[in-house]
């Protein structure tokens, strides 16, 4: 299909399908009774763990996968929008056409006469449309604005943490280039070492926070994602482990009766391997 169409609305029988099942599921008398009981706050750990399996479909580069999950995904805002819509607070529709005014107000360059000159600017042009939604949302409340407005708490630590300095950096308040933060990294590491000589669990968690987010700001400033960073890591991990497992096994040894001489010299073997395949 041309990318410069509109697409077809072909699965609309297929959506109203679905709302169809969801009120079905969530029937008072006929209903399953595990969905019945389920309430915003019960199905939310539910809604970001298939969130994460869409992201894991996409860096596998596996398709189908990836149809699989975003159903998933699906089936989690239409579960959301059914007890909104039992408790009179708003509906699937609601959700639709919230989204879809949205999508035009923040692209008045696609829909209206702005101009945008590339992808650099539209990230600009995007963060500024928020900005400017976040302050009238706070005008009407009555609430202070903030630069850091709108940065959630259920982020995973590491993306909360970037956003969080993003926002700050707007405003000014950051370093102009990564060398400082290269010796604040070695700061908190300095302190670190302190607090495990005193041997306070308090404050040693205290600065284990200090020297990650300093390293989500390294990040930050060398234009590194640190949460796909840190997951491409457990991978590599996890990838190199399996590898140690195998060659152990193949040894006539287990990782539970090896010693940690023997675990470290499979690991480097693991990683000559990788690095004769080029990983």
């Amino acid at each position: 299909m041309d990318s410069g169409k509109r697409s077809k609305v072909s699965g609309a029988p297929d959506l109203l399908r679905l709302l169809d099942i969801m009120a079905r599921l969530r029937d008072p008398a006929q209903g399953c009774p595990w969905d019945r009981a389920q309430t915003f706050a019960t199905i939310a750990p539910y809604t970001i763990e298939e969130a994460y399996e869409v992201a894991e479909a996409c860096e596998r580069g596996d398709p189908a996968a990836l149809k699989d999950e975003l159903g998933d995904l699906l089936f989690q805002v239409v579960f959301h929008a059914r007890m909104a819509e039992e408790a009179g607070l708003f509906a699937f529709n609601d959700v639709a056409a919230a989204i879809a005014e949205k999508m035009l107000r923040r692209h008045p360059h696609v829909f209206g006469d702005a101009a945008i000159a590339d992808a650099a600017a539209q990230t600009t042009a995007w963060e500024e449309h928020k900005a400017a939604e976040r302050r009238a949302k706070a005008a009407a409340g009555g609430a202070s604005v903030s630069a850091l407005d709108g940065v959630g708490t259920a982020f995973p630590a590491l993306t909360r943490a970037e956003k969080l300095q993003r926002r700050a950096a707007r405003v000014g308040f950051d370093w102009p280039e990564a060398a400082p933060v290269f010796n604040k990294i070695e700061e908190e590491i300095a302190e670190l070492r302190e607090a495990t000589a005193e041997g306070e669990p308090l404050r040693i968690a205290d600065e284990i926070g200090d020297l990650l987010f300093a390293v989500v700001n390294l990040a930050r400033h060398v234009a590194a994602d640190p949460e796909q960073a840190l997951r491409a890591a457990c991978r590599k991990f996890e990838r190199r482990f399996r590898r140690v497992e195998t060659l152990l096994a193949a040894a006539g040894r287990s990782v539970e009766g090896a010693s940690l001489e023997e675990m470290e010299a499979q690991w480097q073997k693991a990683k000559a391997e990788e690095a004769e395949q080029g990983k």
